[in-house]
């Protein structure tokens, strides 16, 4: 691990969680994760020195207090008039053609595939179509694999996964996909979680059972003829 990662391993040693530090540093708790599965955090190491030290020496617990000492050594870039720079972010690459790709996994959706969002917006946005492919137990599914009911339209063969989960996809070029502006105004209405905006499409439409869980997220996109 590196030092990023063993500090806030001490700090979670002595009852803090992974929120509790990206509450302390005022960055997402994904960015903590990152720590571990990135190699990322080289920038919070001094603040999360000062912030060890108030704990274990000063017996500071309150994490108010623990944020207002990070906050000296965490500041957010600035631009030249002093407003808060923009954080840097992938651009959303969608072709001239339409033609554009995004998946996700295990991790992202349970945080509501934030990173998709742009991409439906985008796709929204030049009014393109879109279809999906979600992975999610087999028992989770109404239909059985290769129902035409399921999912009207797709010749896709279901792939089936040895861990007893089902890939399947919903909408095709050749039947016409969704209309983005549609599937975008949904996740809006999700409040910008992607994963429950797919989540409820698949339910109101009698695919997959509420409890249901997706553990692979695809979108697709492309423009209409």
């Amino acid at each position: 691990m590196n030092e990023a990662a063993h500090l806030a391993d001490r700090l979670r040693a002595v009852g803090y969680t992974k929120r509790d530090i990206a509450r302390i540093i005022d960055r997402d708790p994904s960015l903590v994760s990152q720590f571990y599965t990135k190699n990322k955090g080289a920038a919070f190491v001094p603040a999360l020195r000062q912030v060890l030290a108030a704990v274990e020496t000063g017996g500071i617990t309150d994490l108010s207090e623990l944020a207002a000492i990070a906050a000296r050594l965490t500041q957010r870039r600035t631009t030249a008039s002093g407003a808060r720079a923009r954080v840097r972010t992938k651009a959303v690459l969608i072709t001239p053609t339409g033609s554009g790709t995004g998946r996700v996994g295990a991790q992202a959706i349970a945080s509501g595939s934030a990173r998709l969002r742009p991409l439906i917006a985008e796709a929204a946005r030049r009014g393109l179509r879109l279809a999906f492919t979600v992975r999610l137990a087999k028992t989770g599914y109404l239909h059985p694999s290769g129902s035409r009911t399921d999912s009207p339209g797709i010749r896709r063969d279901v792939i089936q996964r040895t861990d007893h989960s089902e890939e399947r996809s919903y909408g095709s070029a050749q039947a016409g996909g969704f209309d983005a502006a549609d599937f975008a105004r949904r996740v809006d209405a999700a409040g910008g979680d992607v994963t429950a905006a797919v989540h409820q499409w698949l339910v109101e439409t009698g695919c997959i059972r509420p409890d249901a869980q997706i553990i692979h997220l695809e979108i697709r996109t492309w423009r209409p003829r």
